[in-house]
């Protein structure tokens, strides 16, 4: 793939050769209208594309779809809809923030979805224009086209996650990296390095550090890549996030070693452990596929994974051919390293988790793309042409068909949970409750209730602690499927809510007193149990 400067921000001028071995463009300037103006119509491919990717998220993925598990989590953090739900050690405080401007007011999930959806919209733009200069724009658009027609890019855009904020962060990191590299004068790119890195650790430290892995191996170990200011602006960049996590190691759950120790076995334990399988599975909508059993999909979903690496082989030694090496194989070593602990270090999958590896693997795969369809001089191959076109529109209809099952799965189950919560209400379990027990999180959140359990992941009451709370306000159980009421919750009035079972404890009884036996436990904010039958 040429690097021609028709692609390049002021249309066709004298090209010159920076550090990173790229072809950038000059801009004939004309003044600053007309300057303005060239180069919003050269970055008129990306805008594009990443307008269409929010009116996609929009379109595709309803607004008006529930809060998720996840997201229950974090939104209560900020949200004064419900209390606070339990923040388990591997989470991070990125998404409470990004939330909080529209979920701090507002608890409408049409409102947020339609904020997160404009946001991951501008997110995609910023990280792909963080690579102008380095790649011709029409590679950069592609890349970016590529990346949002992905069911799980599309589906987790205007979700309250953090993994789609840890790709546009790779993305427009990496980027950045390579133009400051490239020109120590630009200050611009230092900024974007360190926001890109920001971003990345406020939503999830550890991945930032495996993004950025290579980069630092570079800036550290090989002399010629020693940028002091570029080390000092990832620094400051990781610190600001994996700072404030490791602060709240300290100050909430024991010290740094204890967090990780328990985000490690929150995950299952961290270790060698191959989940390539696990990833395939799950390319069928299954959005956590834990344990992740049964059979692989049907070879059209997981077509795409098998032709990636070759495509990314292509697209690297098309780079390495017009000297636009150094970018390429920066973002593939990026893209490897990221991938890394989803692969082969935990014991399950989700499709999210793969995000930040898709976003910087765009950039090499569209670059072999337009490669296989251009001539050297710029020509269309119109065999080439017409094969890669009809893969990619059968690609994109396989991903949208997956997106619309999953959306619709999505939809139904937290539907499900918010009939539960008006069934809650109903039996008078209403704000200041509390909620226990099987899937107690999200159907608390939904009840205005908070939510605790006295064991698993998210274990952070005691039995004596709940049956005190019953004492003053609402307190229910829910649960799972063959499994019999806690041992406190047995003796407690069972009803039937939208397909479950819901044993709620007696209004201000005594029973809990008796059964406390004069202990003393600590007390948690209000909250309910759940009991859910096999369905």
């Amino acid at each position: 793939m040429r690097t021609g400067s028709n692609d390049a921000p002021g249309g066709p001028q004298a090209g010159t050769t920076t550090q990173a071995g790229t072809t950038t463009s000059a801009v004939a300037s004309t003044g600053p209208p007309d300057d303005a103006t060239a180069r919003l119509s050269a970055l008129a491919p990306i805008i594009a594309v990443a307008g269409a990717f929010t009116l996609a998220q929009l379109v595709l993925v309803p607004p008006w779809m529930g809060l998720g598990w996840d997201e229950a989590v974090y939104v209560s953090q900020v949200s004064p809809h419900a209390p606070a739900a339990f923040f388990s050690a591997p989470r991070a405080r990125g998404v409470p923030l990004l939330v909080a401007p529209v979920a701090s007011w507002s608890s409408s999930t049409v409102v947020l979805r339609v904020y997160l959806a404009v946001l991951a919209g501008l997110g995609l733009y910023l990280a792909l224009r963080a690579w102008r200069g380095l790649f011709p724009v029409r590679v950069l658009a592609l890349a970016g086209a590529l990346f949002a027609t992905l069911w799980v890019t599309l589906f987790y855009g205007p979700q309250a996650m953090p993994n789609y904020w840890v790709a546009v962060g790779a993305l427009g990191c990496v980027g950045c990296f390579l133009r400051a590299r490239a020109d120590s004068a630009d200050p611009t790119a230092l900024w974007g390095v360190a926001a890109g890195t920001a971003l990345m650790a406020w939503m999830r430290p550890t991945d930032a550090l495996w993004v950025t892995l290579p980069l630092f191996v570079l800036l550290v170990g090989v002399r010629r890549w020693r940028h002091p200011r570029l080390l000092a602006a990832m620094v400051a960049g990781l610190g600001t996030g994996a700072g404030a996590w490791v602060v709240e190691a300290y100050v909430q759950y024991g010290g740094l070693g204890r967090r990780l120790a328990d985000a490690s076995r929150i995950q299952g334990g961290l270790g060698w452990n191959i989940a390539a399988d696990d990833q395939l599975r799950s390319l069928a909508g299954r959005t956590l596929c834990r344990p992740c059993t049964g059979d692989m999909p049907h070879a059209a979903v997981i077509a795409w994974w098998f032709v990636l690496p070759l495509l990314t082989a292509l697209g690297a030694a098309v780079a390495l051919r017009a000297r636009r090496g150094t970018p390429t194989l920066a973002v593939l070593a990026c893209a490897a390293t990221a991938a890394v602990p989803y692969l082969f270090l935990i014991g399950y999958s989700a499709p999210r988790f793969l995000l930040p590896a898709y976003a910087l693997l765009a950039i090499p795969v569209a670059d072999a793309l337009l490669t296989l369809v251009t001539k050297p001089g710029g020509a269309w191959r119109p065999v080439a042409g017409a094969l890669v076109a009809l893969g990619l529109v059968g690609h994109v209809a396989v991903q949208y068909a997956v997106l619309s099952r999953t959306a619709e799965r999505a939809t139904t189950a937290r539907r499900d949970w918010d009939r539960a919560a008006a069934d809650l209400r109903r039996l008078g379990v209403r704000p200041p409750c509390l909620l226990t027990g099987h899937q107690a999180i999200p159907i608390a959140y939904y009840a205005g209730c908070a939510s605790a359990n006295t064991r698993g992941n998210n274990a952070n009451i005691t039995r004596e602690g709940i049956l005190r709370t019953a004492e003053r306000i609402p307190v229910a159980t829910l649960v799972a499927p063959g499994d019999s009421p806690p041992e406190y919750a047995r003796t407690w009035p069972a009803h039937w809510i939208a397909g479950h079972r819901l044993h709620v404890a007696p209004t201000g009884s005594q029973e809990g007193a008796r059964a406390r036996g004069g202990q003393d436990p600590s007390v948690i904010k209000p909250s309910l149990t759940l009991s859910k039958t096999g369905r």
